[in-house]
């Protein structure tokens, strides 16, 4: 997991308003208003690289509700469309929404209902999908 951090801080392009972390406060919030629980490694992921920017994909985001990948957004239209409600979507992509179960998996689901992909944690999805888009 660090050298996935490692090499995201390094890839990390720089912005004129930058992005900033949540803390754990942020988190809870963020739980009350999705009304259900992040996955432990979720919460990581987020308290650590949810400020990063870099390639092509723009995961969820939870200290900005005015960001168009704020997570409460993502998720109400992401569950609108379809997405089931145990999924927490963490990135749009063009056929669906990368996302993750309670048991911290992650999942490429698309609009059509399909699962198209699926990652054994969001470090290796960041490493394969994030890092290489």
């Amino acid at each position: 997991m660090e050298d996935i951090i490692e090499l995201l801080q390094e890839r990390h392009n720089e912005v004129p308003v930058p992005l900033e972390l949540p803390d754990e406060d942020d988190l809870v919030e963020i739980e009350e208003q999705i009304l259900i629980s992040l996955p432990d490694e979720y919460k990581q992921f987020l308290l650590e690289v949810s400020d990063i920017i870099c390639g092509s994909i723009e995961p969820a985001t939870v200290a900005d509700p005015q960001s168009h990948t704020y997570l409460p957004e993502m998720a109400a239209t992401a569950w609108d469309v379809g997405l089931p409600r145990e999924y927490i979507p963490i990135c749009e992509h063009s056929g669906g929404y990368y996302c993750i179960s309670q048991q911290a998996q992650i999942l490429l689901w698309l609009y059509d209902g399909s699962i198209d992909d699926e990652w054994s944690s969001i470090w290796t999805w960041a490493k394969e999908i994030w890092l290489e888009s």
